[in-house]
């Protein structure tokens, strides 16, 4: 138990717990996107669609729940621990550029999969084509940001 921990009230407790359990939720689920994105580009027919379709159920599956979960419990924390403060420290504000913008990314990066399911459905030797591979470059610029946020977050810059 850290001394952060120690003094933190107990009611700051379940916001922060959803909020981490929601970004290693979106960061896990962000990995095995990747993952199955960069295998479908190696592999051919029906292998290739199969992971594709993987890495597309994935997302939904586990990216956009992580996502809410840790947006919902990030802004719950917020309004516990600053309330009207407005100096805000330079790791909250990354934190939301982070997730923020890692929202938009989200969005292509889903409409992009889901077209490279449709691509490999339809032709390609079972390849996801072009959307699963822009797909893959914005998970991976994703994951990325993620960690800058993770470690913003727990080494707290500029407080």
């Amino acid at each position: 138990m850290s001394i952060v921990a120690a003094i933190r009230p107990d009611e700051w407790e379940a916001p922060l717990f959803l909020h981490v359990l929601g970004a290693t939720v979106l960061v896990g689920g962000l990995v095995a996107v990747l993952s199955a994105l960069a295998v479908a580009w190696r592999r051919e027919g029906p292998d290739a669609a199969f992971v594709t379709r993987l890495a597309y159920r994935s997302f939904l599956l586990a990216v956009v729940p992580g996502y809410v979960l840790m947006r919902i419990g990030a802004q719950w924390t917020y309004s516990r621990e600053f309330g009207d403060n407005v100096t805000d420290p330079d790791w909250v504000n990354i934190g939301y550029i982070a997730a923020d913008l890692g929202g938009v990314l989200l969005l292509a990066a889903g409409v992009l999969a889901g077209l490279a399911v449709r691509s490999a459905r339809r032709g390609d030797r079972g390849r996801p084509g072009l959307p699963g591979r822009a797909a893959t470059v914005i998970v991976a610029v994703l994951i990325v940001a993620y960690l800058v946020a993770v470690w913003a977050m727990t080494a707290k810059p500029g407080s």
